[in-house]
């Protein structure tokens, strides 16, 4: 009987912890992002997919690829969806580099960073 109630114990703590993992994916971060020059047009990415600066996708370190995240200029509070389909930035102040099409959405292109809120959509 001490046993069955150890495993049931030990089952709701991994569940407790997994949980609060799957919460702190979810929450709202903070950062710059920076955008691809054109002569990364036509390069393989790192998920495999041909990149295309007309396209609203990005890259970062962690995200899984094919995750769709809201990024919200914090200057102006303009907001785009976009795609992970890379790794990087290699940069240690930025956490995401956009295409030049979802950079221009929600920024200006003579500006090569900008202050930015993210989080993962569904």
């Amino acid at each position: 009987m001490k046993r069955f109630i150890l495993v049931i114990i030990m089952m709701i703590s991994a569940l407790g912890v997994y949980s609060f993992k799957n919460n702190a994916m979810d929450a709202k971060k903070t950062s710059y992002a920076s955008y691809y020059h054109d002569k990364f047009n036509g390069r393989k990415t790192a998920s495999g997919e041909i990149f295309d600066n007309a396209k609203f996708t990005a890259a970062n370190r962690t995200l899984p690829f094919g995750t769709n995240i809201r990024v919200t200029n914090l200057n102006n509070g303009k907001e785009v969806i976009v795609k992970i389909n890379d790794r990087g930035p290699f940069h240690a102040s930025r956490a995401l580099d956009m295409s030049k099409a979802a950079f221009d959405e929600i920024g200006d292109i003579s500006h090569g960073t900008i202050p930015v809120e993210y989080e993962i959509v569904d």
